[in-house]
């Protein structure tokens, strides 16, 4: 007599994960035909899923659980048991794993960022937090507050390499001219804990590579072009300066951007061709580089009603976002500048402090003067994560820009009140110890070098303090 084998369900829900993986056969024509869904529409796809986890908790006797959701939902018509959401579950646990390993054998660990779909480990040293080197101590004879600081990559032959070399830059106020000051971050890696912070520029191992003059009021903003050896800063003087700091003997502006209102700053189209740029006015700019050409939105209704304090391209150019004083923040169509979303009193009607994406463009991190970060989700239109716990002590007076650190697995705010480094995991929102940055007064701007675990904080206390973490020594 021919004998029948029947595999028990035990087998499925309990079984090893190869058998598990064998059992998706079971899904015939029938059941596939039964739970078509149109995945164009969110909503159905999400009715589908609905339907299934009701289906699962029956399935694994969790009648409770399946009954009051049952409530909730009001499926129609009624679901059965099944356990096809736990095979769907592995058959795409396998396939993401799959794809995670394509994904890292083929892309560059500086251009992945932040993806909360997928789970990964956190690089040692993520907020860059250690050493201490207190590099531009007492600045400037003037001894005026820096209120700006930027780390960018050099534009040069190393590009393609992901720019070995690298370069920060800070802004500060001067008597009756703003200066520029680029430094060298190889040689301040390059001192010695025991090593005098300031070191003569005559030896040619001064930090300090280059001085620029061409401003006559405070500098707002700076940002190096993203593909040529350019370096541009905006200033209340209503102008936008750009500067070949490749050649020695260049100290003035190549080219000169005229607004008529003060610039507040601006954002490099990923070409370099273009610039958005928010001012103390509501409209949004965006010049040509090469023209100097200026494009405005026609659309009244939707400007900003307050100035513009932020603004960033998007890394595949389709968007750029920006956040203004009237607590809002809206994205903009990278060609036509139409506003295609607005996400209204984002920090409960503070005002905006900082945007910035993602490296992979899916999300936008937010801080306001409510003290608060926020992490947005631009396929959804919502808040995903509230990084909270900074401003304990008082609301920020000033603006202050959250960042991510290289990896993206960190979030980093410096908090007013107490002047320290707040920082959290990106994903999880678990909040980091606070690490004191030494400055006696606000910190008023931080940045995170794109290729390692350095960043800078400038203060008005006279100070900018270059932070590294250092491999421990034996």
């Amino acid at each position: 007599m021919q004998r029948t084998h029947v595999r028990p369900k035990t087998e499925i829900r309990f079984g090893k994960f190869h058998s598990a993986l064998a059992g998706l056969s079971r899904i015939t024509p029938d059941m596939a035909d039964a739970e078509k869904v149109d995945l164009n529409s969110l909503v159905k796809v999400r009715e589908a899923l609905y339907r299934l986890i009701i289906s699962q908790l029956y399935y694994d006797g969790q009648q409770t659980l399946a009954s009051s959701m049952h409530q909730t939902i009001k499926p129609d018509p009624a679901c059965p048991p099944s356990d096809r959401l736990f095979r769907l579950v592995l058959l795409g646990l396998q396939k993401e794993k799959e794809a995670s390993e394509d994904r890292v054998k083929t892309e560059d660990t500086f251009t992945s960022g932040l993806d909360l779909e997928f789970r990964v480990g956190h690089a040692d040293g993520g907020t860059g937090a250690g050493r201490l080197r207190d590099v531009l101590r007492d600045l400037a004879q003037g001894r005026l507050p820096l209120r700006l600081l930027l780390a960018g990559r050099t534009a040069d032959r190393h590009w393609q390499r992901r720019c070995q070399h690298q370069a920060a830059l800070l802004g500060r106020s001067s008597r009756p001219q703003m200066i520029d000051l680029i430094i060298d971050v190889d040689r301040m890696l390059a001192k010695k804990p025991h090593e005098p912070d300031m070191i003569d520029a005559s030896s040619g191992h001064h930090p300090v590579i280059k001085t620029l003059y061409d401003h006559v009021d405070e500098v707002t903003w700076l940002e190096f072009h993203p593909r040529l050896p350019l370096l541009a800063s905006g200033s209340r003087d209503t102008n936008i300066k750009i500067f070949e700091y490749s050649k020695s003997s260049v100290k003035k502006a190549t080219t000169v951007i005229s607004d008529a209102i003060p610039v507040r700053c601006f954002s490099f189209h990923p070409s370099g061709d273009y610039m958005a740029v928010g001012t103390d006015h509501t409209a949004v700019r965006v010049y040509d580089i090469a023209t100097a050409q200026c494009y405005v939105n026609p659309f009244n209704k939707e400007h900003h009603t307050n100035r513009v304090t932020s603004t960033q391209w998007s890394p595949d150019a389709r968007v750029y976002v920006t956040g203004s004083n009237d607590g809002s923040i809206k994205l903009w169509d990278g060609v036509s500048s139409r506003c295609v979303n607005t996400f209204p009193k984002a920090h409960d009607g503070a005002g905006i402090s900082s945007v910035v994406f993602s490296k992979n463009g899916k999300y936008v991190l937010s801080s306001g003067k409510d003290s608060m970060v926020k992490l947005w989700e631009l396929s959804t239109s919502r808040c995903l994560i509230a990084y909270t716990g900074a401003g304990i002590i008082g609301k920020q007076q000033h603006r202050s820009r959250a960042i991510f650190n290289h990896t993206e697995d960190f979030v980093m705010l410096p908090d007013e009140a107490t002047k320290s480094l707040c920082s959290w995991d990106a994903r999880n929102a678990s909040r980091k110890q606070l690490m004191s940055l030494c400055h006696n007064s606000p910190v008023r701007h931080i940045i995170h070098s794109p290729v390692t675990s350095a960043f800078m904080s400038c203060s008005d206390d006279f100070r900018a303090r270059f932070w590294v973490r250092r491999a421990a020594t034996h």
